[in-house]
């Protein structure tokens, strides 16, 4: 099989340019055709993904996408309109859908573009852009690699695949108020997922790694003997005993756990009064030791931003400090709606740190004594309205602080308002492969329905 072109070398410098000037005649065009106002969001993609299963080629992929988001408003009325062709004809048509929308929309006093005293001036390089010289011969090496790397215990019976994927993109942003920025991306990722049977029961699992460098990447190997020894210790599992219980989240759940909060915490959940946290600024909602904090400027980090979809400055923040609650999450339509600043975080909160309580994982496991870690959850029973939390859940009991026997099929139940009052530790076994950075976390006590009473 012949090699495809190295994936990153369409994305030369002159790209930014050609996108700005796009940009430029978007607006230029909204103000013709009678918009008072008009923002635009330019991008170019490609990357290269390959999946192999059972050591055959499964899927080879190349891709390279444009896209074209234009806003424009007549007053407050507001009109959106996207396309993938970034020809002068089909800009000038997108435009055009936009302001005919805006024309059917009621008036919002809300809508509107930021002012140009709030819109960002001064953006910082953030080292986001780690192009992977990789062609298709290369990746397809790499994933074989990999999971060959987890297919060596007889007791692993199939395999799901295993991934290798690389990918750029350059975003331009700009708006009539006099905005306009872009900077080119990277992402990469090898991932693996098996299937092992035992007594003719079967588990699945997985394990990957993400990043914007290539060369941090874990090893294909790696990555395989870790999918592999994951599957394998889920063999043979049991069920859990219904009652009250410690219960420690893996630190690839605990992120999701904290998710939740983040989640509350958006500004689009408040002004819909959608949010458990709704009217709680100032309240301690955590431990004292509990910080949580937003570094959306970290160099290379896999959520980082210089600046928000609204073209406003990201900034390092704290939404908790000592356990309390000190800030929403605001994109600049939000904190209209609850007359409130906005923080910079039009499309989110980015690169999330959680404190840790110094402890290993070990040794959160020794403070817990008997219980179960969680390493999976499953189901969507969470309302963010009132907390109320429900999931299905897989992972290990604990007993006198030390890892036993798997389990699975039970679930796990509380309030999220409780369960972070409750939350007695927070390991250094921390997961930095997605946006939010944490260890594990220790819950005192949680409701734990399995098949049997305790």
């Amino acid at each position: 099989m012949s090699d495809l072109p190295i994936v990153q070398a369409p994305l030369d410098p002159g790209a930014l340019s050609v996108l700005k000037d796009q940009a430029a005649f978007v607006l230029e065009e909204a103000a013709r055709q009678g918009a008072s106002e008009a923002e635009v969001g330019m991008s170019v993609s490609q990357g290269l993904s390959v999946t192999v299963r059972l050591g055959e080629v499964e899927t080879l992929e190349f891709h390279r996408d444009k896209g074209v988001s234009v806003t424009v408003f007549q007053g407050q009325r507001k009109g959106t309109a996207s396309s993938s062709d970034d020809s002068p004809q089909s800009l000038r048509e997108a435009v055009a859908a936009a302001l005919a929308i805006a024309r059917h929309t009621g008036e919002d006093p809300c809508a509107g573009l930021a002012e140009p005293a709030q819109l960002e001036s001064d953006l910082p390089d953030l080292d986001l852009y780690h192009p992977w010289e990789l062609g298709s011969r290369a990746a397809i090496d790499l994933a074989l690699a990999c999971e060959a790397a987890g297919r060596g215990d007889p007791r692993i019976v199939n395999s799901e695949g295993a991934s290798v994927s690389t990918g750029d993109t350059l975003r331009v942003y700009a708006n009539s108020a006099g905005f306009m920025a872009g900077y080119p991306s990277s992402s990469h990722s090898l991932s693996c997922v098996l299937v092992a049977e035992q007594d003719g029961a079967m588990q699945r699992d997985y394990w990957y790694d993400a990043g914007r460098f290539p060369a941090r990447l874990a090893s294909a190997e790696s990555i395989g003997a870790r999918a592999a020894e994951r599957v394998l210790a889920r063999l043979g599992a049991g069920r859990m005993s219904t009652g009250d219980m410690p219960v420690l989240f893996a630190p690839e759940v605990a992120a999701g756990l904290i998710g939740h909060f983040l989640g509350a915490i958006q500004g689009g959940a408040l002004y819909r009064r959608a949010s458990f946290l709704l009217d709680r600024l100032g309240e301690s909602l955590f431990p004292e030791w509990m910080q949580i904090a937003e570094r959306p400027r970290l160099p290379g980090g896999n959520a980082s931003a210089p600046f928000d979809s609204d073209g406003l400055a990201t900034r390092d923040q704290q939404f908790v400090v000592d356990g309390a609650l000190k800030g929403y999450a605001l994109g600049l339509y939000a904190a209209r709606r609850l007359k409130m600043s906005p923080t910079g975080n039009g499309g989110g909160a980015r690169n999330v740190r959680v404190a840790d309580t110094g402890q290993s994982l070990p040794q959160l496991l020794q403070q817990m004594g008997n219980g179960v870690m969680i390493t999976e959850v499953m189901g969507s029973g969470v309302n963010q309205v009132t907390g109320d939390y429900s999931r299905g859940a897989a992972g290990f009991r604990v007993r006198d602080g030390v890892l036993a026997e798997p389990v699975e099929e039970f679930t796990i139940a509380g309030n999220l308002i409780d369960m972070f009052r409750s939350l007695s530790g927070a390991g250094t076994d921390r997961d930095p492969r997605g946006n939010v950075d944490c260890g594990s976390l220790l819950i005192d006590r949680m409701k734990v329905a399995g098949n049997q009473s305790s």
